[in-house]
């Protein structure tokens, strides 16, 4: 008896419980082959069938396709109970068989995954939160602990790790604090013309982009840059030593990691963003000092001038504390979500993505409760 898909396949009954399965042909891709669901119809005409056998004598080459037609066969014959001898099998095919049948599929793999309610996607949420937040409180704690050990002398770290992120947080970063500070100061300055020149008021663009870059934008921009620069790059540095297992070294060695780690790249964070905030407050002003000399016509000295008078003490000191605690910000971020990485190579990008997002929120957030505190004390 041949199947009616086509020749390549041939049932030739052996006794009443018994029929043998001769392989023809080419069993390749593009080859008209049988459909599974045909063979098995042509074994239900054998209702006291208890044994399948197989003939390959006359099969001239085959490739996956043969494989994926016996073992959807063979799991349909198991499934009914039916005995699969595959003695008559090519040795490459028996093997291969073997191979796929070593690992037996996970249960439910197959099943379609039900989508978890909304109460279970919140719970998952707040646990995930809950343990977020205390993985936060514990490295906060070990960095307080590191540096009080400072203080006392006895905090580990490498001093060329602190120069090297004094230089990296530092002169390397003074190009693009530079151009974005300088353009940030023209920008204050051409809004504030357009409005100002209807009043005849043109001298206050001075006041305006005087105030501004020193007592916020200037920290506020360097922290932002720092954030998306400094900040991405200790998350990836220290990202792919967890990755490297470099991490838990040090943990055995018995060093800790935020000492070792942390600690240096804070310092030299904290160290370096109030430079950086007054140079930034230099080239905003120094934008704005453009705009109005070239466009409203003000006088340089009578610019400049202008600005010594309306900036005060205490606008230059709420900028440079701003630029501390964005400093100690962007550095902590940056380092946390590196500890925090995966063991990927996406895990690292991750990290470096999240760094820059939560250093950026912190800074925002801790601009308003600055100047809602500036607002209360009436500084």
């Amino acid at each position: 008896m041949i199947t009616p898909a086509n020749d390549l396949l041939r049932l030739s009954p052996v006794s009443d419980s018994h029929v043998s399965l001769q392989l023809l042909g080419k069993w390749r891709q593009g080859s008209t082959l049988p459909d599974t669901g045909d063979i098995i119809s042509g074994l239900t005409q054998f209702p006291r069938l208890e044994k399948i056998s197989f003939d390959s004598s006359s099969l001239k080459s085959w490739d996956s396709i043969l494989l994926i037609t016996l073992t959807r066969l063979i799991e349909t014959c198991e499934q009914k109970g039916v005995f699969v001898d595959r003695s008559g099998l090519p040795q490459g095919v028996k093997r291969l068989l073997m191979l796929a049948s070593a690992v037996p599929e996970k249960k439910g793999t197959r099943e379609k995954r039900r989508r978890p309610t909304f109460l279970a996607h919140v719970g998952e949420e707040t646990l995930d939160f809950l343990k977020s937040a205390g993985e936060i409180i514990s490295f906060l704690g070990e960095s307080t602990i590191a540096v009080m050990k400072l203080f006392t002398g006895k905090a580990r770290y490498r001093s060329s790790d602190l120069t090297l992120t004094i230089q990296e947080c530092g002169v390397e970063a003074l190009p693009i604090v530079s151009l974005i500070s300088l353009l940030v100061g023209l920008i204050l300055a051409f809004i504030g013309a357009i409005q100002l020149e209807m009043f005849g008021a043109e001298i206050y663009v001075a006041d305006l982009v005087g105030i501004a870059m020193v007592r916020v934008m200037g920290s506020v921009m360097t922290g932002v840059i720092m954030a998306g620069r400094t900040g991405a790059a200790f998350a990836a540095q220290i990202g792919t030593m967890e990755v490297n297992e470099e991490i838990d070294a040090l943990k055995t060695l018995g060093i800790s990691p935020v000492e070792f780690l942390v600690l240096p790249r804070m310092l030299g964070m904290t160290i370096m963003m109030p430079m950086l905030c007054l140079y930034a407050n230099l080239m905003g002003i120094l934008g704005g000092l453009i705009v109005g000399v070239t466009m409203l016509d003000v006088n340089l000295v009578q610019y400049y001038l202008q600005t010594r008078n309306a900036v005060g003490i205490n606008d230059l000191v709420i900028g440079i504390i701003q630029g501390v605690l964005f400093g100690i910000l962007v550095a902590l971020t940056g380092c946390l979500r590196g500890m925090q990485c995966g063991r990927s190579a996406a895990a690292v990008g991750n990290a470096s993505t999240s760094a820059v997002v939560t250093g950026i929120v912190a800074i925002v957030v801790t601009t308003a409760l600055v100047t809602i505190i500036c607002s209360v004390i009436g500084v």
